[in-house]
This record gives structure tokens, C-alpha cells and sequence, in this order.
């Protein structure tokens, strides 16, 4: 039987720094395991090879590989909230270092992306109704951090 599916990261030295970052960030996470490079490895003997570690139940590895790959926004990570106030702190824990960009995606300091979304947004995006979905993408296309309460007035054409 097949294990579930784990994300390995690719970082250049910094993989025992972002898991603990990351552990922090989110609830019930942990370290599970660093493993280090023995002698004769390609990394440094002694240094952090993998981190192992949970980020709310979902498992991750984190590889210090060197410097020839680095994170895009080819793939990110979507953390879906209950509502602004989580939205907010994610969003604050997660840019420190970081940068933000546009419609709720973010770098980390890591340079991993991030989206942090507001759980049944999904709902508005793809309302029955055309105009109330597209009122709701241009206030979102206007948007670093989502604006919850911003975002469904728009859908419900409120002006700001």
C-alpha cells in the first residue's frame, strides 16, 4: 500500500530554519526528524540534510540541496481561513521577511508562495449570478491581503 503524498522543499542551507519557522506559524506542528550529512555526502558532514516535520497534520520534508533550485510561484500552498482575524495573522506571520504580492498570494522570507484565502470564497467566484462574480474578482485584483467584508460587499455591488 502506498504512503500519502509528502511535499519535499528544496532549500540551498536553510531547511531546519523554515520547518521551525513554519512549526510556529501553524498549530498542532511539529520537527519530526533531522537528518544529517554523514561523511563522504555531497553536503558538509555533519550539516542538516533533511527536516522532516508537520505543519497541522501534513507532513513535509525539507531538503538542504544547495543553491541550484529555488521556490517560484509555479507551486504554493493554500491556507484556506475561518475568518479575517486568521486571515490577518497568517498573513502577518508569514510576510515577515517575506514580501507580499497580489490577490492574496505572498512569498515567505524563504521564498516559498503562499496563498491565504477566506473559507466560501470560492462560493462568490463562481455565483450564478456573472455580474456578482466579476464585481467580486475586481475587488480582488485590487487586493495584496484579502479583504473579506471588502470582497462580499463588492459581490453584493455595495460601493466602499
Amino acid at each position: 500500500m502506498l504512503g500519502p503524498i509528502i511535499p519535499n522543499l528544496w532549500f540551498d542551507t536553510e531547511a531546519e530554519q523554515a520547518a521551525e519557522f513554519y512549526c510556529s506559524v501553524f498549530p498542532n506542528s511539529r520537527v519530526r526528524s533531522v537528518a544529517r550529512y554523514p561523511e563522504g555526502a555531497p553536503g558538509q558532514a555533519g550539516s542538516v540534510m533533511t527536516v522532516e516535520f508537520e505543519l497541522d497534520g501534513n507532513r513535509f520534508v525539507g531538503i538542504n540541496g544547495g543553491p541550484q533550485f529555488r521556490f517560484s510561484e509555479a507551486v504554493s500552498f493554500q491556507v484556506t481561513c475561518a475568518d479575517q482575524a486568521e486571515l490577518d495573522r497568517y498573513w502577518e506571520q508569514l510576510t515577515d521577511g517575506g514580501e507580499e504580492s497580489q490577490c492574496g498570494w505572498l512569498r515567505d522570507r524563504f521564498g516559498l508562495s503562499w496563498q491565504i484565502v477566506p473559507d466560501g470564497m470560492d462560493e462568490v467566484f463562481s455565483d450564478p449570478d456573472p455580474e456578482r462574480a466579476q464585481r467580486a474578482m475586481q475587488a480582488m485584483l485590487g487586493m495584496r491581503k484579502l479583504d473579506i467584508a471588502a470582497l462580499r460587499a463588492a459581490a453584493d455591488g455595495v460601493p466602499a
